[in-house]
């Protein structure tokens, strides 16, 4: 390797953040003074009034020197076992800049190679224990961090006044060789630099559902829309002890389980999905249609690329970013390194140079982002799974993100491989109504659009939202969101009741009113919107056969060719091929991922019209056979609300009886998903929903925490399928306060309150966590008010739940799962009461000395999430959870 070299492998992106927080900002009155600066008075870790302590100095340097190594890759610098004595030697040389005895005029005039002489010269010793090769990488990592150190004291105010235009230039001189040095990896670096860059403009537009109106664009910028959303661990339940308490001291010997009253921690808590990525270097997100996925995959692109990341999401900075949708190769084998480009269709592709992605994953620099397992034929996502761990275990130290519909792979598909599983959460209230303004602000950028009547329409809907039930339930991801948003737009505030109701007022917006409302007539082809319709149903109903979810542009035209015969209105107006291009631009619906192919713009889109199209064909019995397939069960639920009453009494007496060929799971999964349908169907005779109720009456009363904790995906009706509360053990009550907790409708707030008496420390926790999940102040009044406080943690997520806890009178055991400003809990929290507080996330660069202001506070608690404790005040005892997973 060049000597030389790592001063260009090392970008100026990655170095300067870290560099820049070693020397001190200018203050007031910079420029003012005429003598020269001692360069103890310039360092921050030096002084009196020190900015970085000696260990935030280390962990500096500890990060400078991961980023290098991912930079240059572990096999061309040192031994993994060294790693520490190369930290420890680094930050012993550059604590040596306070000791120096010259200022920073003189430094800047000694030049780089001076000036790193000199600061060597200060702490001898510091390389004393160290191979040759760590040595090495010591000096190379100084000697591009002394370049920078001295620009940056020729960009301070009081330097430029005081120095001469030919010392500037001398260090800009030795910038710019530092980036121009001849190095085997420039063409890499080159590459690497402009392909990072392009991803920011590539990935930073999102497409929001139905604000595409009059005169607006097709996309919106994603860092203005983009709204944080929430997570949760699978898996492993975290445990509380009582004081005392060791591992497995609970009623079944081991650390969770149900049978654990008294220790039981409750549901596990909903944190910032960026905290939940940052806590562990693989992780598979779950989440169901429309829930975000694919815009969060996005955000990390960009937000990696562009240098953005939050605090909670350090890990990933400096990596390189590769977005990998799975609907590019559902039928093919994962792409290898060399086709990542090809493969995600970058414009870029073709041009890297030969072998650069091996390089960037055998230095450990990838961000490896596979989004929608689901969307590979079932009987591939086997081969995915392999070829993941394939990859992971060639090019170790990369980081991972896997996306995937909930049901579509198994529980823990991926934790052999050593992913952390995590789920994310349907929107909470807070989320909703964020969304919400995020979209009328998008659509307020539109020329031409009456903005007072906008902000009617917002306020309005926020209104709605909060009180109306049906909508509340609809709206719990941001694709429904959005469906929301513009059909109160287009329909002057008068919302549809019901998800069908919703997916077909959809549907006219779209097909019937987009182009007369643009006055748009480009293609001369006017089809009503019954037949545009229908023509749509056929391209999603291939899919469905073919198991699919994009097809190629060859395929979708001869298909629209097979059925134009039986829709003369369709094809009076044109050829298959004009109609093909009339669906893909002017419905709003379809678009084109590649030149070759052509997918619906969303899944939700294409279930609704598959089975739309399969009820019309009768194909109920092609419906119940692949009932048991967990990724059919939005096209199950569309078709039994779309299926007439005698239809429907069939399909769901054929999914709750024994059918061949199918395992209990299946067959216990098709009975839930019968259950599921009831609350869909238009008509359905009391006979047909008492047989469905008898059927899955017991098999919905779950034997343990972990099938209770996912049996609310049924909605309502499962409510009505448990038993009652009130003459059961605290074992059964745990169970059924995470069945009903699960449901998240308010209709559950009656259920759980006969609960609340319960003395179970288990069976508090549960009631206490799932507060977030319904109306703050009826469950206040109704649940939280009445628990026993003793040895239970209170979880607030919002200032609103704060609030309603001061009402309440304050609580002594305090848990905030969200990451909330110290001045929103100062005010929130009772300061007399409190003695045990849990922060699950906290924000490592703000201090906590702010805890001082509860006089009776005795235990921090920091939740795997949260970063370590900063000034922490005198007296204070501090817990911190293991990461897990990581």
């Amino acid at each position: 390797m060049d000597p030389a070299s790592i001063g260009l492998r090392i970008s100026a992106s990655v170095v300067t953040p870290l560099v820049k927080r070693l020397i001190r900002q200018d203050g007031p009155g910079a420029g003012l003074v005429d003598e020269q600066v001692r360069l103890s008075a310039l360092v921050s870790f030096h002084g009196e009034k020190r900015d970085l302590a000696e260990d935030d100095l280390r962990r500096l340097t500890g990060e400078l020197v991961s980023r290098a190594r991912r930079a240059t890759g572990p096999r061309e610098g040192f031994p993994d076992d060294e790693y520490t004595a190369v930290v420890d030697a680094v930050t012993r040389t550059l604590s040596g800049l306070g000791e120096l005895d010259m200022d920073d005029v003189q430094a800047v005039a000694l030049g780089p190679e001076g000036f790193v002489r000199r600061l060597r010269l200060s702490t001898p010793d510091a390389c004393q224990h160290l191979s040759a090769d760590a040595t090495w990488f010591h000096d190379r990592l100084v000697e591009t961090a002394g370049v920078h150190i001295l620009h940056f004291f020729t960009q301070r105010s009081t330097f430029l006044a005081r120095t001469a235009v030919e010392q500037s230039r001398r260090l800009e001189q030795a910038m710019r060789l530092l980036e121009q040095l001849p190095s085997p990896d420039a063409a890499d670096l080159g590459f690497e630099t402009a392909y990072v860059e392009s991803l920011v403009p590539l990935h930073g537009q999102v497409t929001i559902v139905g604000v595409d109106f009059v005169n607006s664009p097709g996309s919106w910028s994603l860092d203005a829309t983009y709204v944080p959303l929430g997570a949760e661990p699978t898996g492993e339940e975290p445990v509380e002890r009582r004081p005392g308490e060791a591992p497995g001291d609970s009623a079944t010997g081991t650390t969770g389980g149900p049978a654990a009253v008294g220790a039981a921690a409750g549901p596990p808590p909903t944190v910032p999905v960026d905290h939940a990525l940052g806590g562990a270097p693989r992780i598979l997100v779950r989440g169901t249609a429309g829930s975000g996925k694919t815009t969060l995959m996005q955000w990390l692109t960009v937000q990696t690329a562009a240098d953005r990341l939050p605090e909670s999401l350090r890990p990933l900075r400096g990596l390189v970013p590769f977005m990998l949708p799975v609907r590019r190769f559902s039928d093919q084998d994962m792409p290898s390194p060399a086709d990542f480009l090809s493969a995600s269709h970058h414009p870029m592709a073709g041009s890297e140079p030969d072998g650069w992605a091996v390089r960037v994953l055998r230095s450990g620099r990838a961000l490896l982002l596979v989004d929608g397992i689901d969307e590979a034929p079932a009987g591939r996502r086997q081969r995915i799974r392999e070829q993941i761990d394939m990859l992971r275990r060639t090019f170790p130290g990369n980081r991972w993100v896997v996306t995937t519909r909930p049901s579509a792979v198994r529980e823990q598909w991926l934790t052999d491989q050593e992913f952390t599983e995590i789920t994310l959460t349907p929107m909470n209230r807070d989320q909703v109504a964020r969304f919400i303004r995020a979209w009328h602000r998008a659509a307020a950028g539109e020329a031409g659009t009456d903005t007072a009547r906008l902000a009617e329409y917002e306020r309005r809907l926020l209104n709605s939202v909060r009180l109306i039930r049906e909508l509340r339930g609809l709206a719990t991801n941001p694709l429904m969101c959005s469906l929301i948003c513009a059909l109160n737009r287009d329909r002057n505030g008068i919302l549809p009741r019901g998800r069908k109701a919703l997916y077909k007022a959809a549907l006219a917006m779209l097909l019937e009113r987009r182009d007369p409302e643009r006055e748009v007539d480009a293609d001369g082809i006017v089809i009503d919107r019954e037949a545009k319709e229908r023509l749509l149903q056929k391209l999603a109903h291939w899919m469905l056969l073919n198991d699919l979810t994009e097809m190629d542009r060859t395929t979708a035209v001869g298909t629209l060719e097979r059925f134009l015969p039986a829709i003369p209105s369709a094809g009076s107006q044109g050829s298959a091929e004009a109609l093909f291009e009339h669906l893909l631009h002017r419905t709003g619906l379809l678009r084109m991922p590649t030149p070759g192919s052509v997918d619906f713009v969303h899944r939700t889109f294409q279930d609704y019209l598959s089975a739309k199209e399969a009820v019309e064909r009768h194909d109920f019995r092609f419906l119940v056979n692949n009932a048991h397939r967990s990724d059919w069960d939005e096209v199950i639920r569309m078709a039994v609300s779309l299926a007439r009453p005698d239809e429907c009494a069939q399909m769901m007496q054929d999914l709750v009886s024994t059918r061949p060929g199918l395992t209990a799971a299946q067959a216990k999964y098709c009975k839930l998903l019968a259950s599921a349908c009831l609350e869909h169907a238009t008509e359905m005779s009391p006979e047909t929903r008492e047989m469905v109720r008898r059927r899955t009456r017991f098999i919905a009363q779950p034997d343990n925490l972990a099938s209770a904790r996912t049996l609310g995906w049924i909605g309502p009706i499962a409510l009505e399928l448990l038993p009652d509360p009130e003459k059961i053990s605290d074992r059964k009550a745990l169970l059924l306060a995470a069945t009903a907790s699960g449901v998240r409708d308010d209709a559950a707030i009656d259920y759980l309150a006969r609960l609340r008496d319960r003395r179970s420390l288990a069976v508090r926790n549960e009631l206490a966590a799932a507060w977030p999940r319904f109306d703050t102040e009826r469950y206040a009044a109704e649940v939280i008010a009445h628990l026993d406080p003793e040895d239970l943690y209170f979880t607030v997520t919002s200032p609103e739940e704060m609030a309603e806890l001061r009402r309440l009178g304050g609580r002594a055991r305090i848990r905030v799962t969200e990451l909330l400003p110290s001045e929103q809990l100062l005010s929130g929290l009772v300061r007399s009461c409190l003695t045990h507080l849990y922060l699950f996330v906290h924000d490592t660069s703000s201090s906590l000395d702010w805890l001082a202001a509860f006089p009776h506070l005795t235990t921090l608690r920091l939740g795997p999430h949260a970063g370590l404790a900063q000034d922490l005040p005198a007296g204070i005892h501090v817990q911190r959870d293991a990461v897990r997973g990581a």
